[in-house]
Order: structure tokens, then sequence, then C-alpha cells
């Protein structure tokens, strides 16, 4: 379990740390090197944004960063614990207790309001209702969504339904909210809101990594890293 886990020393400002981090995939008999050596630090409260060509190894980066993957070699280091050996029950502890996803298709339950949708991770974490509730109230308020919090994601818009997913992401109060094209499914009008909604968060001290191929959304972000052929190249 995630609690047995030994917390190792990692530098008080640093949320993530990877070295050398692996990732090869067996096809048939050919090893498919997705990341090669990574060495990546983000500090806490840091906005990155990740970028990348196709196969650049970015959407396997995301996905061991969130825990969705483990590497093959190399460190990787989330809030103090290490995650890379981890097996599958604790590295969903871990996703539910350290990160916030939001992804491009929102990803939402339907004929289900935005309260319930936001809801759902403290449900799974075994928070009580009414003190789900109200955490979902907060974090609903705070993405400018107050009055609609009865709706249905049929009665939002692209950008309210975005703002229900980002929500849902920060209700725990995790320590990385890990965006994967936040905006790809929105107008430019709309994805200027929800860009606009990343940095008032980044200013409120909130971790975030935003994986993107376009520059404008990158250079929203305090940094950016770049990937190609499953290396950091800048």
């Amino acid at each position: 379990m995630m609690e047995a886990s030994v917390a190792v020393e990692l530098q008080p400002e640093h949320l993530i740390e990877m070295s050398d981090l692996t990732r090869v995939y067996q096809v048939g008999p050919q090893e498919i090197f997705a990341l090669r050596g990574i060495d990546l630090i983000v500090s806490r409260g840091e906005y990155v944004a990740v970028m990348g060509p196709s196969g650049s190894g970015k959407s396997t980066l995301m996905n061991i960063i969130g825990c969705l993957d483990t590497p093959t070699a190399g460190r990787y280091v989330l809030d103090g614990i290490p995650v890379e050996t981890m097996n599958e029950d604790e590295l969903a502890a871990v996703r539910n207790r350290k990160i916030g996803f939001v992804f491009q298709t929102f990803n939402l339950l339907a004929r289900t309001t935005a309260l319930q949708n936001v809801e759902l991770p403290l449900i799974y974490a075994r928070i009580s209702r009414v003190e789900r509730r109200h955490m979902a109230v907060e974090a609903l308020t705070a993405v400018g969504l107050a009055d609609r919090m009865d709706h249905q994601p049929n009665e939002l818009s692209g950008g309210q339904r975005q703002r229900v997913a980002i929500a849902r992401a920060l209700v725990n109060k995790p320590s990385l909210l890990l965006a994967d094209e936040p905006t790809g499914n929105l107008d430019s009008k709309t994805g200027r809101e929800i860009l606009d909604l990343f940095r008032e968060l980044s200013d409120r001290g909130n971790s975030i990594i935003l994986v993107t191929h376009e520059d404008d959304v990158a250079r929203e972000a305090q940094r950016v890293v770049h990937l190609r052929d499953g290396k950091v190249v800048d």
C-alpha cells in the first residue's frame, strides 16, 4: 500500500524529480524506446508546458507523471514518494491523492450534474457526503460556476464543461494539476478563457503541467520543456 512506501529525501522546493527515466515497449522481438534517459525537475507551484512532435514521447511522459504507467528504468519521485516501482493499487492511491487530471474531451458523466461530477473523486476517497458536497461547491465556485452546479453536461457550453473538469481535478486539493491538450476541443475565445483560468490557478500556487502541441498555449506557462525522440532537448 502507498502508506508503506518509504519517502526519499527531496529538495523542499521540488515537487517532481526524474532521473535517467526510460520507457521501453516490447513489440514482438523489437524494443521501442519511448523515453530515453529523461532528467526533469518541477518545482512546487511551477507552471510547465511539455511540447513535442508526434512520437516525441510526450504522451508517455504524461502517463508516467500521472502514475498511469511506470518507467522501465530510472527514478521518479513525486512529492517525496518514489513511485517508479509501485504496483497498480499503490499507483491508483497516488493518483487519487496527489494528481488532478484535465483532459481534452472533458470526460464528464452524462445525466449527472456538475456538482455530482465534481464529487466523484471524493466518493473514491471515502469523504463523507456532507464534506464532499462542501468541497465540490467550493471547487466549482473557484472556477466561476457557482450558478451552474445543478446543470448537466449537455446544458453547459464547452468552456463550462472544461471548467467542471478542472473543478473535479482540483477538488481533492492535489499536489499537481496535469492537463492534456485542455483547449483542444474549444474555440479560440473559449480556449483563451480556460488559459486565463490556468494562469489564475498558477498565481494561487497550484503546480501545473500542461501537455500541448500549440506554441501559443505553451507560451502561457512559466517554462517549456521540449521533447524529441524520447529526450528532453530544451
